[in-house]
């Protein structure tokens, strides 16, 4: 009997999972975070600046910058990178301005994957509005789930980049394996993400802030609980230490991290050997 009771714990331990600071199901958390996303997409930017007090902007230039990619002269190989959970196009695209900048790469191709539909028609419309990267054949918008990207091959990507996404992802583990398959021998993961401040002050002042996140996204945008979701999404997110050590466990080496802001968000990446 009590191993019985035992066995029905587990069960329902394995089945369900957080959205937030709510539990449920398993096989519903993607439907519920693509619920948010599908009501966040047209105001993105605005939502990250709501969350950021817009320095969001500059994590992710300094981001961009320190992965400093694209291929380099003299190199006849062009890089494949993949961008998850990019369905606006930002980093990606970012990516590509950087490259062909600052190495004449216009060469190195792009595949933009998301879950969520309305985000990639944020970033295709982003490309045709900015005048770049629509129809480019060098760009793939994609609707892929990043714990599986089953239409992405195995060892086929150089660079994998994931921003601002990978805490929304239902088993953060799984996504992580999923990162190293695809990544070539020597590709690199690379991820920039919310995390855990480490200045007490600030840590207090920002928990007083995350509060009224969800009132500001009901002024501004008229969604409080979009905001409310996203505000909880943060608090659930492992450590800096911790989600290293989930990077080494999905067999990544020479995983580090940066953190940014005294920790607000941290760049956190891996190599694969």
């Amino acid at each position: 009997m009590i191993k019985s009771s035992f066995s029905k714990q587990a069960l329902r331990m394995v089945s369900t999972t957080h959205f937030g600071s709510k539990t449920v199901p398993v096989d519903q958390k993607a439907k519920l975070v693509g619920h948010v996303f599908s009501s966040v997409a047209s105001k993105y930017d605005l939502m990250n600046d709501i969350m950021s007090l817009g320095i969001h902007r500059l994590w992710k230039d300094h981001f961009i910058n320190k992965l400093d990619p694209g291929m380099r002269p003299g190199s006849n190989e062009p890089l494949n990178f993949l961008d998850v959970a990019g369905g606006s196009g930002d980093i990606a695209f970012g990516i590509l301005d950087y490259a062909k900048t600052k190495f004449g790469d216009i060469q190195s191709t792009m595949d933009v994957v998301d879950i969520n539909p309305d985000m990639l028609k944020e970033g295709e419309r982003r490309a045709l509005d900015q005048g770049r990267y629509f129809e480019d054949p060098r760009v793939r918008f994609m609707v892929q789930d990043g714990e599986n990207l089953d239409s992405i091959e195995s060892n086929s990507k150089d660079v994998y980049t994931v921003s601002f996404g990978i805490r929304n992802f239902t088993n953060i583990q799984r996504g992580l394996e999923t990162a190293h398959r695809v990544l070539k021998p020597g590709g690199i993961f690379y991820c920039l993400e919310f995390s855990k401040i480490e200045n007490p002050l600030m840590d207090m002042a920002y928990q007083q802030w995350a509060k009224a996140l969800p009132v500001f996204g009901s002024i501004v945008a008229n969604d409080y609980d979009s905001y409310q979701y996203l505000v909880e999404s943060i608090e659930r997110f492992p450590d800096q230490e911790t989600f290293k050590s989930m990077i080494q466990d999905a067999g990544f080496q020479a995983a580090g991290y940066e953190s940014l802001t005294s920790g607000i968000c941290a760049i956190h990446w891996g190599i694969k050997v």
